[in-house]
């Protein structure tokens, strides 16, 4: 189920996957993590200052994700060495997956490719059960910051449902 935007909506069962994380060949995925939330954070090309920002936006609140034992990915459809160089560029130290190869599979399953043939700027947070608990889709322009994902991670550990912004 998707929003009329094409995003994923709350109360979705996720689509599992498992994309490249390293040059080595390491593969990873939400599936890995059942029983921990997990944090996909869709975004359109290393190398431009908005994804820039927001990346190093969510390496500076990794903490706050620890808090809630949740496990986060940057999504986009470059290749592992652009994502390798990017993120010891920006200083991140979580995975960012690449959507690649077929390019923007994942990111068309859950309704997060544009048709500029990227990521679109999109947050989604899975529940323990793998289940959409938020999502949450901003102009590309637009860095969503990490307000959204912080207060669905609240709701989230207090049992509540989350509900879409």
């Amino acid at each position: 189920m998707t929003e009329s935007d094409g995003l994923i909506r709350p109360g979705s069962p996720a689509p599992d996957f498992s994309l490249p994380a390293t040059p080595d060949g390491r593969r990873t995925g939400p599936g890995r993590f059942r029983g921990r939330p997990v944090v996909l954070a869709f975004y359109p090309a290393d190398w431009t200052p908005v994804c820039g920002d927001q990346m190093a936006l969510y390496q500076a609140a990794m903490p706050e994700f620890d808090r809630y034992d949740a496990v986060l990915f940057g999504i986009s459809v470059d290749s592992l060495w652009s994502h390798r160089a990017f993120a010891e560029a920006q200083g991140v130290r979580f995975p960012l997956l690449a959507d690649f190869e077929p390019k923007g599979e994942v990111s068309r399953r859950y309704g997060a490719y544009t048709a500029q043939g990227q990521s679109a700027r999109a947050l989604v947070v899975l529940d323990r059960d793998q289940t959409v608990a938020w999502s949450h889709l901003s102009p590309p322009e637009v860095n969503p910051g990490a307000d959204g994902i912080l207060d669905a991670l609240e709701q989230l550990g207090a049992g509540q449902q989350v509900v879409t912004r």
